[in-house]
């Protein structure tokens, strides 16, 4: 599992349904971002995305419309980054 202490519980089942495979279509954005505000620096602007920057990486997401959940592509982006900032549970 993932050793990080500013990960809380949350954060973590979090993590763990972005890695599942075959990806999760049950991943909600309101917890990405928790998650992702637990980890980096994250900036809304004005236009509505949101700016994070994890580790070396910086990345725009844009907040999913009309529907509580992330799709397949950010699953993807966030796994990479998450990944690269020694995120990702050990397999």
């Amino acid at each position: 599992m993932i050793e990080n202490s500013k990960l809380d519980g949350h954060h973590r089942k979090t993590i763990e349904k972005i890695f599942t495979h075959p990806t999760s279509h049950n991943i909600q954005w309101r917890d990405v971002l928790s998650l992702l505000e637990g980890v980096g620096e994250v900036v809304e602007a004005h236009d509505g995305r949101f700016k994070v920057t994890l580790g070396p990486e910086t990345q725009t997401f844009e907040v999913p419309r009309n529907r509580p959940d992330i799709d397949t592509q950010m699953v993807v982006d966030l796994r990479r980054m998450l990944r690269s900032a020694g995120l990702a549970p050990a397999s």
